[in-house]
């Protein structure tokens, strides 16, 4: 008897304590929930709000009566001035994003196979250090840089004291230049990370097979290192054909991209139903771009789709 009661007592008491316990999912919910809770409030949110705002006829702060409409989507349609500049704004984007992966590429292939650790520390502090200034100092250093009379002008003339102005400030070459000098640091870091997983062994085996330098930056080193400038391409691209600084500094009547009238929309006309529209429109149109050419990528890498 004092045996089972003994057995009866443990039983409740195991009994209690397992009442008390939390569910097994309880704590990862309660770790994730703050992230996501944030990401909710900080990302989703607004966009959900903005994409509600494209399908408005008026600004909701205003008084004109609200209605839902498809109207702003509608204005590549009615304006079609705007088809040439998102068109301006792609190529602007493709060719920004062209140059931070070449130079990126070799920079960070240079910063993986070329230099001692002492030295790759101090060269990725130098990469990161345009993160740490103001962009628009950034900006407006280029001004002082690709002006006519400026400091480019000054070199060449010092070297070459009989040649004309080679100031390209207001074009759109200065604008990929600004773009590329401020997103050139994502693309050499997601292509370091990349280059840095390469197992050395697999280049010394394709050098003592008699593969020239070529053969192996082409056929080994590019495509292992391919999902590191996909990602600095993502990178870069996204805010590249929304930005708007660069384009309005460094290039002046030229730099009108959909960036700008984007701004301009929020900002000056007010018209925040069209902005968003604009927004949206694009970001439809690189979720495309990248769609196709992740498709090209799986089938080039044999991949299954």
């Amino acid at each position: 008897m004092p045996l089972e009661a003994n057995q009866t007592a443990a039983s409740a008491l195991q009994g209690a304590r397992g009442r008390g316990r939390l569910p097994g999912w309880f704590p990862t919910v309660a770790l994730l929930l703050p992230t996501y809770g944030w990401l909710f409030v900080a990302v989703f949110l607004p966009l959900l709000t903005m994409l509600v705002f494209s399908f408005m006829n008026a600004t909701p702060m205003g008084r004109a009566p609200i209605v839902f409409t498809l109207k702003q989507y509608k204005s590549f349609v009615t304006q079609p001035y705007l088809v040439g500049i998102a068109w301006t704004s792609l190529l602007i984007g493709f060719a920004t994003t062209i140059s931070c992966a070449i130079l990126g590429f070799f920079a960070a292939l240079a910063l993986a196979r070329a230099t001692a650790n002492r030295m790759r520390e101090t060269l990725l502090i130098l990469i990161l250090l345009p993160f740490w200034t103001n962009g628009l100092v950034r900006i407006f250093s280029w001004t002082m840089v690709l002006r006519e009379g400026g400091f480019l002008d000054s070199v060449v003339h010092w070297l070459a004291p009989e040649a004309g102005s080679v100031g390209f400030l207001y074009t759109r070459p200065a604008i990929v230049v600004g773009l590329v000098h401020g997103y050139l640091p994502y693309m050499i870091l997601t292509c370091y990370i990349a280059l840095v997983t390469i197992d050395d062994a697999i280049v010394e085996a394709a050098a003592s097979l008699g593969a020239r330098w070529w053969t192996i930056l082409f056929r080994i080193l590019v495509p292992m290192a391919m999902p590191g400038i996909v990602s600095g391409s993502v990178l870069t691209f996204v805010p590249v054909i929304g930005s708007f600084m660069e384009p309005r500094i460094l290039g002046g009547r030229v730099g009108v991209t959909m960036g700008t009238v984007i701004e301009d929309q929020f900002t000056q006309a007010f018209n925040w139903p069209l902005g968003a529209a604009l927004s949206f429109t694009m970001l439809a149109v690189v979720l495309a771009i990248f769609a196709t050419f992740s498709g090209v990528l799986r089938r080039g890498t044999g991949a299954p789709a």
